[in-house]
């Protein structure tokens, strides 16, 4: 592999900035709990609570092992470019949910100002451009888009076992003791929608702009394998 390519530089760009973002938020989240009684046991798996964390340290992850493990199975199996096509819709709906519902709930300052924008604006449009550019077609099918919802499925129903358990609801729009389980199922049903579609999205992209494109596609491909 070219140590130099421009592939290499995105994808370290990508990884270093997640992995940044992710410890610089969870260094807060323990110092902001500790400071207001909370054990850092507690901060620690909350932190592990949100789906933005999630699936930013997937992707973080899905860029690190495959550049330094390439030869594990669990590193062959995050460069596929269908979980690469997965990663790409889970990180989509992190950045427009945070800017359609949550943006206004707070503002931070300083380095989790910068964590923050990392995880919710940089990345995600950094990992669009990088999947256009450098993730070779997925030959995705319709019925793809319904698989990728495994994940936010089950990690609603852990949220909501959880939070049963400990009260702790991470987003207002699960907030069972505030809108009850009638509201959160409605807007779990809205949301469900919302990850198909912008799964579905994603396929259409995958057969149309980058079929279009093999060429450059393949060229990117080769350029990695040297």
């Amino acid at each position: 592999m070219k140590k130099n390519s421009t592939r290499d530089l995105f994808e370290v760009a990508l990884l270093t900035a997640g992995w940044f973002a992710l410890s610089t938020q969870l260094y807060h989240n323990v110092v902001d709990g500790l400071a207001h009684g909370v054990p850092w046991q507690s901060s620690l798996l909350n932190f592990f609570s949100y789906f933005t964390i999630l699936t930013n340290l997937f992707l973080a992850a899905s860029l690190t092992l495959p550049r330094f493990l390439p030869d594990m199975a669990l590193s062959r199996f995050l460069e596929q470019p269908g979980v690469r096509s997965a990663s790409l819709t889970y990180i989509v709906i992190v950045g427009a949910v945070y800017e359609l519902l949550l943006r206004h709930l707070w503002s931070p300052s300083g380095l989790q100002w910068l964590a923050d924008l990392l995880l919710h604006d940089v990345i995600p449009l950094g990992y669009f451009v990088y999947w256009i550019r450098y993730v070779p077609p997925a030959r995705l099918r319709w019925r793809d888009a319904l698989v990728w919802l495994i994940f936010p499925v089950g990690y609603f129903v852990y949220t909501m076992l959880r939070g049963s358990v400990f009260g702790h609801y991470p987003y207002p729009f699960f907030n069972v003791p505030q809108l009850g389980y009638d509201g959160v199922l409605l807007n779990a049903v809205f949301f469900a929608i919302g990850f198909f579609g912008t799964g579905a999205l994603v396929v259409a992209l995958d057969a149309r702009v980058k079929a279009a494109q093999p060429a450059r596609v393949e060229a990117g491909r080769d350029e990695a394998e040297r």
